[in-house]
């Protein structure tokens, strides 16, 4: 069996291209190891990137990006969002094939050591690879942040670093290196600005105060967005799933008094997650074949690039499918921009409007159900799943804006109990719960 695992660097910079260009640069170009994805988001001053590969050519790439982040970022000048205590503020070590826990343990290991070594830059082991265990946890590591640290590792032996002198890079600070399962970054987005909302919610929902298992969550104001942000890293995503998050952030919004206009994956995420959420209603924002870590894997290690077509001659049957399939997409992110769930919320956006609206929303996300029940039977192998998983969450979709139509005509038939327009909205409903209801195996489906 081929020995891979996967790295996933979080570097404190997420503005400037050309600094995050170099630290990805930096990464590129080892034999035998690859970048796989990179996010960055502006608000958090953040970038994710996702190595994948042979364990000592991933090891090797990473350490040449902490090198690269201490030479780009100035922590005495960045600030963000998101907690940090370095340029290079965590990487992680995740065994995927052929690879074990303990030997990715004594892969950090030998990555501290180096990363000492060349950049004396001092470094802080989490997770499976913490030699203390007030240091499993990274927020413990975490606390007070680069200024706080730079001060208690001087005069408290209990903040001092694992490797390297009891101090801090004056610039590029100190790098947590840890070993841990896949884990999911997942990013839910309020209708309101107010990020202490946000920070009540992250607070219900995380283990740690209470919440669900296996879930970190902080609040974080997006200003670029005019959001609130609940942003989750979840630890075990088969005991909890990110429909099982989704529905409680959904709830503690109400109970605050806001909704969820979205939510967004940050980097890459296992096939099997998607699968086990599909059906339900994520608003996911960015989803796509590509975000999947499988799919990602076998292009960037040479297999065979999935085939959208069982044969070439069904070229011009898949082309047109495609193209419509991209234009319905894009049609129902109009719908779920923000900009258009801020106006739904408007004060003069009346019930009749927003049913309208979602109405809109229900019939882009059943476009998009037929177009991907369509080109099932036509996927190869290798894309079967995906197109099974994306037409499920169309679905999904579908049926959570009519929820929100039904909600829509509550209102209506309690204010104005307009009886001929209740009748005519629900006949549409009917009609798109129709198409809704079409089973793809006597479709001609698998």
């Amino acid at each position: 069996m081929k020995r891979l695992i996967e790295c996933v660097p979080n570097f404190s910079e997420g503005r400037d291209l050309a600094k995050i260009d170099a630290l990805v640069n930096a990464m590129s170009g080892v034999p035998d190891a690859w970048v796989l994805d990179r996010t960055s988001d502006p608000d958090h001053n953040r970038s994710v990137i996702t190595l994948a590969g042979e364990p000592q050519a991933v090891a090797e790439a990473a350490i040449r990006g902490v090198g690269a982040a201490a030479e780009f970022i100035d922590l005495t000048r960045q600030a963000g969002a998101h907690p940090r205590i370095g340029a290079t503020d965590v990487l992680p070590f995740i065994p995927l094939a052929g690879t074990s826990i303990e030997e990715c343990v004594a892969l950090a290991r030998r990555v501290g050591h180096e990363i000492w070594a060349r950049y004396r830059i001092p470094v802080y082991f989490y997770e499976a690879a913490a030699t203390r265990p007030e240091r499993v946890n990274l927020e413990n590591i975490r606390k007070g942040q680069f200024e706080g640290l730079l001060v208690d590792a001087l005069r408290d032996p209990d903040r001092s670093p694992d490797i390297g002198e009891p101090r801090l890079h004056p610039t590029a600070g100190a790098t947590a290196v840890g070993v841990r399962k896949l884990l999911i970054a997942y990013n839910i987005h309020l209708n309101t600005s107010d990020v202490s909302i946000a920070r009540k919610i992250a607070k219900s929902i995380r283990f740690s105060s209470g919440g669900l298992r296996y879930v970190k969550a902080i609040g974080v104001d997006l200003k670029a967005r005019g959001v609130a942000q609940v942003s989750i890293n979840l630890t075990d995503f088969e005991q909890t799933p990110l429909h099982s998050v989704f529905e409680m952030v959904k709830r503690e919004a109400e109970r605050h008094g806001c909704g969820v206009v979205g939510s967004e994956i940050i980097g890459l995420i296992p096939r099997r997650a998607i699968e086990l959420s599909a059906e339900y209603y994520l608003q996911l924002e960015n989803f796509t074949p590509e975000r999947v870590l499988e799919n990602r894997l076998a292009v960037a290690s040479g297999a065979a690039q999935p085939e959208i077509t069982r044969a070439g001659n069904q070229g011009a049957v898949v082309q047109p499918l495609l193209e419509a399939l991209r234009e319905a997409s894009r049609e129902f992110a109009r719908g779920i921009s923000p900009e258009a769930q801020g106006a739904n919320a408007s004060s003069d956006h009346s019930e009749k409007d927003a049913a309208e609206a979602n109405l809109q929303l229900a019939l882009a996300a059943t476009q998009i159900f037929e177009q991907w029940m369509q080109l099932e039977p036509l996927a190869g192998p290798s894309m079967l799943s995906e197109v099974r998983v994306a037409r499920l969450m169309a679905l999904a979709a579908a049926r959570g804006a009519l929820e929100n139509v039904e909600a829509n005509l509550t209102v209506i038939g309690e204010v104005d109990r307009n009886f001929d327009y209740l009748s005519r909205v629900r006949s549409r409903m009917a009609a798109i719960e129709a198409r809704l209801s079409v089973n793809p195996v006597t479709a001609g489906g698998h």
